[in-house]
């Protein structure tokens, strides 16, 4: 195992514990080198690493914002790893993501969110709803927060359906200024009633550098998957949610639509 200079960790599988099958790309509980257990997300499953890299991007903006995420840290999986696992689309999987991976730190005994048991405050809730509008992130809806309780706090997981502009990147530019109509099915929006006073909260942390760092540290190997250079995808990256993140007010405004819509 080793650090990383930017901090990410970079850890070594070795074992490979159970596959999470509730997963559409299955994803899977393994062992690292470091003797923690991690979820980890193969760059092989059918999304590639377009949902690496949101994951990533997701889970370390989350970060700075304050909110909690299981620790990220890029997994490395060597060619002969896997050759023993007898489950044949497992086996196949595993082939298909020699080379870094993405790993999530496993939450023993974290329970699912539930909002009719766990309360959230405003704050939170605002919070996090502001998160899922910039990052367009379609998949915290109440048939599946992709959320958990551990320790009495609440913890963000999988975000790996966010920035789907990365499928059709034609005129990201334009659909970096969009609304997110999706958030009318975020699970925490009716809590949210805060977002305006989020909004320059966030303003003031997630700034244009900050965001270009935190791109940096996507492994070039995820981003020349389907672009022509490393070079070239983190520009695309860094712009989009700059532009977001100046367009922020229109985000804000559907979301507001769709809370006054439910109430």
């Amino acid at each position: 195992m080793k650090v990383l200079e930017n901090d990410i960790r970079h850890v070594q599988v070795i074992r490979y514990v159970t596959p999470l099958r509730e997963g559409g790309s299955l994803p899977a509980i393994a062992e690292a080198d470091d003797q923690f257990l991690y979820v980890i997300k193969f760059r092989g499953a059918g999304q590639g690493a377009r949902s690496l890299i949101a994951e990533f991007i997701g889970g370390e903006i989350a970060r700075t914002l304050g909110l909690r995420v299981p620790e990220i840290v890029l997994a490395s999986l060597d060619a002969s790893f896997g050759r023993t696992e007898p489950d044949e689309e497992i086996q196949d999987l595993l082939k298909a993501s020699v080379g870094l991976n993405l790993g999530l730190h496993y939450l023993s005994g974290a329970i699912s969110f539930d909002p009719l048991v766990t309360s959230v405050k405003e704050d939170l809730a605002s919070s996090i709803v502001w998160l899922d509008s910039l990052l367009t992130n379609v998949d915290r809806t109440s048939n599946n927060t992709n959320m958990l309780v551990w320790n009495k706090e609440l913890w963000l997981i999988d975000h790996g359906a966010s920035l789907y502009f990365h499928f059709a990147p034609e005129n990201w530019e334009i659909k970096a200024e969009t609304p997110f109509a999706a958030i009318k099915n975020h699970v925490l929006l009716p809590y949210a009633s805060g977002l305006v006073a989020t909004d320059e909260k966030f303003q003031s942390i997630l700034t244009s550098e900050k965001i270009k760092d935190i791109v940096e540290m996507i492994p070039g190997e995820w981003l020349t998957e389907n672009h022509p250079s490393a070079t070239e995808a983190r520009d695309m990256y860094s712009r989009y949610l700059q532009i977001r993140m100046a367009s922020s007010k229109i985000f804000i405004k559907e979301a507001n639509h769709a809370r006054a819509a439910l109430l």
